[in-house]
């Protein structure tokens, strides 16, 4: 029982960091590391504030109200 309800409990934890997009700098850092192994990887403020950058001069990168 205790199995299955740590494995319910992760997936939910997975869910929930897809869904709010929580997991993109690990996603992020992965792919530097595979594709750029000889690149810094810059910090995870600095990845979201590139994020934060690009999606306010690109308005075809994501919505934001406000």
């Amino acid at each position: 029982m205790t199995g299955l309800l740590r494995r319910a409990l992760r997936g939910v934890r997975w869910y929930v960091r897809e869904l709010t997009d929580e997991s993109a700098y690990d996603r992020y850092v992965a792919h530097v590391r595979k594709e750029h192994p000889a690149a810094a990887v810059p910090s995870r403020r600095a990845f979201e504030r590139m994020r934060t950058d690009r999606q306010d001069t690109d308005p075809r990168q994501g919505f934001r109200c406000c």
